[in-house]
């Protein structure tokens, strides 16, 4: 009967994962893979309450919007901090992604989450999604759904540990027989990487650059392993001094300085994981490595002094942007076999370090 159900289900429903990320919202569709990459930026008008844009576009009028129109990020560290504008881009995007193939039953939705999310939390992820037009809706945690995307053996009596670095947030997680053993969640990613350029900048040449100034710079001209290759980036902003337009050359060895905080907290975190992990399974560890996922697995130089600092081999997805994302439909493709995995309630979350 079950089965019929599920057939049921498929013949008039869609079923889609999304990866809601601070940074980018990746939407799979069962059968079509990932269809929409898209920033999780909002363009709202302040005088209608109207939605200008969504995505790459409203991503474009950030710092650039006249007064009455405001370019909003509605999530802050991995978790909702405007819900009706994140309800507008769900919307949004789950009409994109079903385009004109749309199904007479609301469409199943699989959601990723950062595994420090509280229950108040994924019961806002959970409403926004129906609110947006979901039937159906499971949460899934984004270090499990990476694990699955890069087709560790979550079910088997293996250690993995995976190292998901997204915009907001850091999952460190160590997994084992279909749950996470030990998991922590650390407010280091991508955006405050950014933040620290921007300091960096600011008080060492005395020029203010913006957000996305500072993401260009982060992955043109990061090496945090120094190398004879010089890697260097051209920036430009303004003087705080004479208030005018000016341009300054930043080279890999002043990113290594600004990041250096924030990448030695990110070690000792895994640290703290890697302490906590029951000596059994972090053999598996050793002997397997770590599998590296996100948007910051792509730092120049991030996995080589993961490697040098932890002494325990780093493996990179095959494309770490979309791992949470392919985990989600991987997980579509037969959801009674991952419902183990899955918090279907908000009693279900498990124990952080």
């Amino acid at each position: 009967m079950a089965g019929f159900k599920e057939k049921l289900r498929r013949l008039f429903s869609h079923d889609i994962g999304i990866d809601l990320g601070t940074a980018n919202t990746l939407v799979y569709v069962r059968g079509r893979g990932i269809v929409l990459n898209e920033p999780s930026v909002v363009a709202v008008n302040q005088k209608t309450g109207q939605v200008v844009a969504v995505g790459a576009e409203a991503k474009a009028m950030l710092g650039r919007t006249p007064g009455h129109i405001k370019a909003i990020r509605p999530l802050v560290d991995g978790v909702i901090s405007d819900f009706e504008v994140t309800e507008e881009m769900l919307a949004y995007l789950l009409g994109k992604a079903q385009g004109h193939s749309r199904k007479i039953l609301a469409p199943r939705v699989i959601v990723g989450v950062p595994s420090g999310i509280t229950s108040v939390e994924i019961r806002a992820v959970r409403d926004a999604a129906r609110s947006a037009g979901a039937g159906i809706v499971h949460i899934i945690e984004e270090p499990m759904a990476a694990a699955i995307g890069m087709r560790l053996p979550i079910h088997d009596p293996v250690g993995s540990m995976v190292l998901d670095i997204g915009g907001g947030t850091s999952d460190i997680a160590v997994l084992s027989l279909g749950g996470m053993v030990r998991t922590k969640n650390l407010r280091i990613a991508g955006d405050r990487f950014n933040q620290d350029i921007i300091s960096y900048v600011r008080n060492q040449f005395k020029i203010l650059i913006g957000e996305k100034t500072a993401e260009a710079v982060k992955f043109s001209a990061t090496a945090l392993i120094p190398s004879d290759t010089l890697y260097e980036a051209r920036v430009k902003g303004r003087d705080l001094v004479t208030g005018l337009p000016r341009e300054v050359i930043i080279t890999d060895a002043d990113i290594r300085e600004a990041l250096g905080g924030s990448i030695e907290a990110l070690v000792n975190a895994v640290r703290e994981v890697i302490e906590a992990t029951p000596p059994e399974i972090l053999a598996d560890v050793i002997d397997r490595g770590i599998f590296l996922s996100g948007g910051g697995a792509l730092l120049r130089g991030l996995p080589e002094l993961l490697e040098e600092e932890l002494g325990i081999p780093i493996h990179v997805a095959s494309d770490p942007l979309s791992a949470v994302a392919r985990g989600t439909g991987v997980v579509l493709e037969d959801v009674e076999r991952f419902r183990d995995i899955l918090i279907e309630n908000e009693d279900e979350l498990p124990q952080k370090i």
